[in-house]
C-alpha cells in the first residue's frame, strides 16, 4: 500500500533510527501528498531512506507518532491485535492478570502504542486516548479488547488538555457496555481500595505507585505516619497495615478524603484520619504547632507540565521537603515522589543535598525507586521513564 511521504530536514533522522517514536513539527522539511489526520504516513530521512510508519495529525506539534520500523508492517487491524497481544502477555508473566487486581494493560510508548493508556480494574477497563490517531480507531480498538479480554464494560477518561495539544475532541462515557456508577473494589496486597471509574484523578487510581507503597510501607510499623497528597488514601493505607501507629492523611480534594475514609473502614483501621486542606498550608501548620511524624510521604501532582515550569517546580519540592524534614523524627523516613518527566532524579537529588545542609541534618538514601513495571520504561523513549520515588532516613539534627 501506498502512503504520504514525511521528509526530514537534513541530520534529524538519529532519534528515529533510534525507534523514537514522535515526530515534531520543526524535523520535518516536506511532506509529499496531503495527509489528512489520522491517516498513515511514512517517514523518510533527507537522504531518501524509510525509517519508519505511523499516523499524522496536522493540528499537533508531535506532527506523527510512529508505530513500525518496518515497511512490512501495516497499521491495521492485525497489527493492533499484536501490539495488545505482547502488552497483555507481559502483565501475565508479572501476575497482574488475577481477579479483583489493577493493573496498567498498555502504557501508551511504552508498549509502542504511543496515545494510548488502558488500565484495568477487575473486570472493567479504563481507557485514555492522547493521539488523535488512535482515538479515531477506537472501534476498532475496542473489538480487539473485547476479543482479547471480555471485559465487563470499557469506559472512555479523557484527558485533561488534550484538545488543545491533539485537536482532539473527547468526552468520558461508556465505550463498550458501562461501568458501576459506585466505587468498585480492588486488591492490592493486602489492602483492599475503593475507586470510582468515572470520576478522580488519572482513571481513578495511582497504579503507577503500586510497588512504591509496599516498599515504603515496610519502614512504617511503630511510627506516626503523614501521607501528603494523600488521594484515596494508597501510601498511608498500606502503612496501617504495616503496623504504623497512626497515619494522618491530608489532600486538597474532599471527594478523594470521602473514598479514603471509606477505604479505612473497608479495611477496619481505626487509627487513621485525614484532613482537607492544601497540603502546602496543613504542612505549615503542623510545623507551627510542633508536631512530629516518624515518616512523611510526599507524593504531590505534577508540578512541571512545560520546561517553564521547571524552576518553579523545584520549588515547590524545596517548600514541601523542607517542612517534612522539620516535621520529621530523629532517624525518620522521608519519602517524596515526583511524576513530572522534566524532574530529573538527579535535580531531586541535588535538592536534598542542599536542604541537607541547610537542615544541618544527615540524609541517606535508602531506595531510588521508580514505576511500577506494569509502566515499562522503553528506552527508545526516556520519557516513559517518569517516575521518581526516593526513600531517605533523616538522622538527627547536628
Amino acid at each position: 500500500m501506498t502512503h504520504h511521504r514525511v521528509i526530514l530536514h537534513p541530520r534529524r533522522a538519529r532519534p528515529f533510527y533510534a525507534r523514537h517514536p514522535w515526530v515534531f513539527a520543526g524535523a520535518i522539511a516536506r511532506i509529499e501528498g496531503e495527509p489528512a489526520d489520522g491517516d498513515v504516513v511514512d517517514l523518510y530521512s533527507h537522504g531518501g531512506h524509510f525509517i519508519a510508519r505511523g499516523l499524522y495529525n496536522g493540528r499537533s506539534k508531535i506532527r506523527v507518532r510512529l508505530y513500525s520500523w518496518s515497511e512490512k508492517d501495516e497499521l491495521d487491524r492485525d497489527f493492533f491485535r499484536g501490539r495488545l497481544q505482547a502488552a497483555l502477555r507481559l502483565r501475565q508473566t508479572l501476575g497482574l492478570d488475577g481477579p479483583d487486581q489493577a493493573a496498567r494493560l498498555v502504557f501508551s510508548e511504552g508498549d509502542g502504542l504511543s496515545g494510548l493508556t488502558i488500565d484495568r480494574y477487575d473486570r472493567w477497563l479504563a481507557v485514555q486516548f492522547t493521539s488523535l490517531g488512535l482515538a479515531q480507531r477506537r472501534e476498532l480498538l475496542a473489538d480487539l479488547l473485547e476479543e482479547l479480554i471480555q471485559p465487563a464494560g470499557i469506559w472512555l477518561r479523557a484527558e485533561r488538555g488534550i484538545g488543545q495539544l491533539e485537536g482532539l475532541e473527547i468526552q468520558d462515557g461508556p465505550l463498550r457496555g458501562g461501568v458501576p456508577a459506585e466505587p468498585i473494589v480492588i486488591t492490592e496486597g493486602p489492602v483492599r481500595y475503593l475507586v470510582n471509574l468515572r470520576e478522580g484523578q488519572k482513571t481513578g487510581f495511582y497504579l503507577d505507585q503500586r510497588d512504591n507503597r509496599r516498599a515504603v510501607a515496610a519502614l512504617a510499623a511503630g511510627r506516626r505516619v503523614l501521607d501528603a497528597f494523600c488521594y484515596t488514601g494508597g501510601f498511608g493505607l498500606q502503612a496501617a497495615h504495616a503496623g504504623a501507629r497512626e497515619v494522618v492523611g491530608v489532600d486538597g480534594s474532599e471527594p478523594a478524603l470521602e473514598l479514603a475514609r471509606a477505604n479505612a473502614r473497608l479495611n477496619g483501621f481505626d487509627n487513621v484520619s485525614f484532613l482537607q486542606s492544601d497540603v502546602f498550608d496543613a504542612l505549615d501548620a503542623f510545623v507551627e504547632k510542633g508536631e512530629r511524624f516518624g515518616m512523611v510521604v510526599l507524593d504531590p501532582p505534577k508540578f512541571a507540565r512545560a520546561q517553564h515550569a521547571v524552576e518553579e517546580a523545584l520549588r515547590g519540592y524545596r517548600r514541601l521537603q523542607t517542612q517534612a524534614i522539620r516535621l520529621l523524627e530523629p532517624d525518620g523516613i522521608l519519602v517524596t515522589c515526583c511524576c513530572s518527566g522534566l524532574i530529573s532524579r538527579d535535580m531531586l537529588q541535588d535538592l536534598l543535598g542542599q536542604l541537607a545542609e541547610e537542615s544541618k541534618r544527615d540524609i541517606q538514601i535508602l531506595e531510588a525507586r521508580g514505576q511500577a513495571p506494569d509502566h515499562p520504561a522503553a528506552v527508545s523513549c526516556p520519557e516513559t521513564n517518569y517516575l521518581k520515588c526516593l526513600i531517605c532516613r533523616v538522622a538527627a539534627g547536628a
